[in-house]
């Protein structure tokens, strides 16, 4: 049974409290929704990220990627099969980082999926399955803080950073210091469901959600606000629809807002 179980959590144990995803159950659910079967006619949620960043670089350089909270790496991968040079995925989280790094390595994982209660059920997933397999020397996997990302981290033709903003600390010191990593003409995808909560980021962060001067302040107003000076916006935003499966019935629904910004 031991072959079915996830990564032990390690690392810094003063980092875990900001570390929501050390969790079993949340690992299996993130491997279900990277690799495993659709739900309810949902695309899956980080290959339709992918394929929109792809048909967005068309007719661009497609050199380096950054795919930024990149959980378990479906995205990553498929940005590789899309063409990309390089694309390297972080991760905050330990477990994630280390089951996206296993994939790379391996090329499968295997993961216990809670279904009633106590009751689980064992599966493997595997890129080969995907047609994914043969890109797995392009794509690497690190864990690494998008608040404060080291300086080697940087000259890249995409970020997509889906499902991240309202999850971290600091989201504003992260818009206000990413357009350094991304070459002039580059691309910042954006994707999140502006799920704001202060056991993330502490309320005077969010970008938006709350009322100012009895005015009502949305994500995409503080958005708009935070990457005017490096970026500007392409296009609409456009909502991608995505499922998590927590039990066998009960699934979380939710629509993300992704938004493109050109660096300048």
């Amino acid at each position: 049974m031991s072959d079915f179980t996830t990564i032990p959590n390690e690392g810094d144990p003063e980092q875990k409290p900001r570390d929501q995803y050390e969790t079993d159950a949340l690992a299996a659910q993130y491997c279900d929704a990277h690799y495993g079967a659709e739900h309810f006619g949902v695309p899956n949620f980080p290959a339709a990220c992918a394929r929109i960043c792809l048909d967005l670089m068309a007719g661009r350089k497609k050199g380096r990627a950054l795919d930024l909270g990149c959980a378990v790496g479906r995205a990553a991968f498929e940005l590789a099969r899309g063409g990309f040079e390089r694309v390297t995925g972080l991760d905050f989280s330990a477990r994630f980082f280390r089951l996206a790094a296993r994939m790379q390595g391996e090329g499968h994982l295997r993961y216990a999926f809670p279904e009633e209660g106590e009751i689980l059920s064992f599966h493997e997933i595997a890129l080969a399955g995907l047609g994914l397999d043969g890109i797995r020397g392009r794509v690497e996997f690190f864990r690494a803080d998008a608040c404060n990302l080291p300086e080697k981290f940087t000259g890249y033709d995409l970020v997509l950073a889906a499902n991240l903003i309202d999850r971290l600390y600091s989201p504003r010191r992260f818009l206000s210091t990413i357009h350094e990593r991304i070459n002039p003409g580059g691309l910042l995808v954006i994707t999140s469901p502006y799920t704001w909560l202060e056991e993330f980021t502490r309320r005077e962060e969010w970008l938006g959600g709350y009322k100012a001067a009895g005015e009502n302040v949305t994500t995409l107003d503080g958005l708009k606000e935070a990457l005017a000076s490096h970026f500007r916006q392409l296009g609409e935003p456009r909502d991608i629809p995505f499922v998590i499966r927590e039990t066998r019935r009960k699934f979380q629904h939710s629509i993300a807002e992704l938004t493109v910004w050109e660096r300048l």
